[in-house]
């Protein structure tokens, strides 16, 4: 077992180099599907940096406090990795639970809080018209609270057939199966992620325990029996 100072260093220091590459990923595609117009949200973009940015920092400073030994910054490391545990747990958790209604409802909300932008975006990309009917290719007056569309044959959309979009399905049909895995995904990797958490608190505690006790003068301490 990995219970030893140098074992737990190790394993440490490999953890963090393992999540600093996955920050600098996290920041890089973000940066490419801002770039690239793939991704046309700024707030999706911006918390996808924002994540791996901090996600960086946290890294490092298990990693400089690993290989400095320095107790001050493995304290608080550990304390920042006990609070990431219990929010990715909780997410994770809420994630893996939510039932079928409930997704339901996330999407209405979604669908009625996002511009015509991203909704015409949504019809052209799953090939659909409307969240629950496409009884037009005209745009569905867009009032706040409903669930209207834009024209579904504004962007290409291969459903629609010169301008006619009688056979494109509504969109909610479409999606759903994702949003389902989307859920059970983000859910599983959060788990994953959440227990790897564990992993770095428990080497992190060995260190720290190790490196008092190292510094620590015991040799003038006698123990009666």
């Amino acid at each position: 077992m990995c219970g030893g100072f140098t074992c737990s260093r190790n394993a440490l220091t490999a953890l963090n180099i393992i999540y600093i590459v996955v920050a600098f990923v996290l920041i890089s595609v973000a940066v490419y599907g801002r770039a690239s117009s793939k991704v046309t949200d700024l707030p999706i973009v911006g918390g996808i940096i924002a994540c791996g940015v901090i996600l960086f920092v946290v890294s490092i400073v298990g990693l400089v406090g690993a290989l400095k030994h320095h107790q001050v910054m493995l304290f608080f490391y550990m304390l920042i990795l006990f609070m990431l545990f219990i929010v990715q747990f909780a997410v994770a958790c809420a994630c893996l639970a939510v039932n079928t209604d409930q997704q339901k409802q996330l999407a209405e909300t979604g669908w009625k809080s996002v511009p015509d932008s991203v909704r015409s975006d949504v019809q052209a990309t799953f090939t659909c018209c409307g969240f629950y009917n496409s009884s037009s290719p005209n745009a569905v007056p867009d009032s706040p609270g409903n669930l209207g569309h834009p024209a579904c044959n504004v962007k290409e959309n291969k459903c629609c057939v010169h301008d006619k979009c009688d056979n494109c399905q509504p969109c909610f049909g479409k999606v759903e199966a994702n949003i389902n895995k989307a859920f059970k995904t983000c859910g599983t990797i959060g788990l994953v992620f959440s227990f790897t958490e564990v992993g770095r608190a428990f080497f992190t505690c060995n260190i720290l325990l190790s490196v008092i006790w190292m510094e620590w003068d015991f040799s003038g301490l006698v123990f009666n029996t």
